[in-house]
């Protein structure tokens, strides 16, 4: 865990460089601020449950409510962002602004079934976090492949 805080750390680090970097041109495109900040809910995520999962002597029911609790919180803001996006969407971008719902959830669901599992003290939760951490970590690559490259072309 201690390797996806620094992973996660660095990550958010870059999406902040890309946002900064291009913060006119995204600004002006309605599509890009809530997929910058939606990414950066997940890493902040990954962060948060890395950083949790360091702290000893937890039991598997705690760790589990911290999981929920903080997937949950990020599942609602996600949906928001999303219903922003595709409100925004014009109608030929809205192909597009559906493949990125579909990322963030199949990258979301994993750490509910991993929250979910470790509340019922059932130790295959952990497993769910490994495709739910690097599902994040290719989403906010993807996003900062557009944020920081796709959007000067």
């Amino acid at each position: 865990m201690i390797a996806q805080v620094g992973a996660s750390a660095a990550l958010t680090g870059l999406i902040f460089v890309s946002v900064s970097i291009n913060l006119t041109k995204i600004l002006g495109l309605p599509l890009l601020p809530s997929r910058a900040l939606t990414s950066l809910l997940m890493l902040l995520t990954v962060l948060v449950i890395s950083s949790l999962m360091l702290v000893p002597g937890q039991s598997l029911r705690l760790i589990g409510t911290e999981v929920l609790t903080l997937v949950l919180l990020v599942w609602y803001l996600t949906l928001q962002l999303e219903l922003v996006s595709w409100r925004a969407a014009a109608p030929e971008h809205r192909r597009h602004v559906r493949r990125m719902i579909v990322v963030d959830q199949v990258a979301i669901v994993p750490y509910v079934v991993a929250g979910g599992l470790l509340v019922a003290t059932k130790e295959s939760g952990f497993y769910w976090l490994v495709p739910a951490i690097l599902l994040s970590f290719v989403k906010a690559l993807m996003d900062a492949w557009v944020l920081l490259v796709e959007i000067n072309r």
